[in-house]
């Protein structure tokens, strides 16, 4: 694995079902995994299902890495004209990362040509990592010979819990949580709201906004591992890194 580029999925869906809330890509997830990734010397493309001008959700500013990236222009330029996945070539990169915020709930489970792409990244010895709800991109995901993605690894996203805390149970087409499990996941959480974070073989998820830059700090881990030429355990470690 030679490549230095990862990919970020991003949700075009700018609103919560027929709810009326407004919804997107949430931004500490893009700008805290990319913050890690490019001071580690990735470059990062962005996707979308629409391609185009991505919603954002949680536009914060009081966070100085929000500040830092959305006063950036390279950066503004991902967002604003996101490719499409007709336009991605799986064999560019060395990741993909899907971006969570309640939009990714709708629109990227289904996605045939984003699944395309992650199978593309995955099967080439790449990484597939998500953050938060940008694990839905996931749950449809089967590999070539047949099974889910996720079986079998333990994963991370956001909970039942979490879910109900925020008062989107009843909004969001799924609870992602009992998704992944149904499609065979070793389902990892922590209490509500607090970082966490799995590496299990090739696969990096955290659980929520809280996960973001310390799956952007894991991301650059396993990718550096891999880019030393080591061998990843098929799946999980108790120290990663360690066996």
């Amino acid at each position: 694995m030679t490549s230095k580029k990862v990919l970020f999925v991003l949700t075009s869906t700018d609103r919560l079902g027929n709810s009326g809330h407004h919804t997107g890509a949430y931004l500490s997830e893009i700008t805290h995994p990319y913050d890690e990734l490019v001071r580690a010397g990735y470059s990062v493309d962005m996707v979308s299902p629409k391609g185009g001008k991505v919603p954002l959700d949680g536009v914060k500013m009081d966070d100085p890495i929000n500040a830092t990236w959305m006063n950036d222009e390279e950066f503004l330029e991902k967002i604003e004209s996101s490719l499409k996945p007709s336009q991605i070539n799986a064999a560019d990169y060395a990741a993909i990362l899907y971006v969570g915020g309640h939009g990714a709930m709708f629109d990227l489970p289904d996605n045939k040509e984003l699944q395309n792409i992650a199978i593309g990244i995955f099967e080439n010895e790449g990484v597939v990592a998500s953050v938060c709800h940008g694990a839905a991109g996931l749950v449809n995901v089967r590999l070539s010979s047949g099974p889910y993605l996720v079986q079998g690894h333990e994963l991370a996203g956001f909970t039942n819990d979490e879910e109900e805390t925020v008062g989107m149970e009843k909004v969001v087409p799924f609870l992602l949580e009992s998704k992944l499990k149904e499609r065979g996941a070793l389902f990892s959480s922590a209490p509500k709201f607090t970082s966490h974070v799995i590496k299990s073989g090739r696969l990096v998820s955290g659980q929520n906004p809280a996960s973001a830059a310390e799956v952007g700090q894991a991301l650059v881990e396993v990718l550096d591992f891999i880019s030393e030429g080591r061998s990843v355990p098929e799946k999980n470690w108790c120290e990663w890194g360690h066996p």
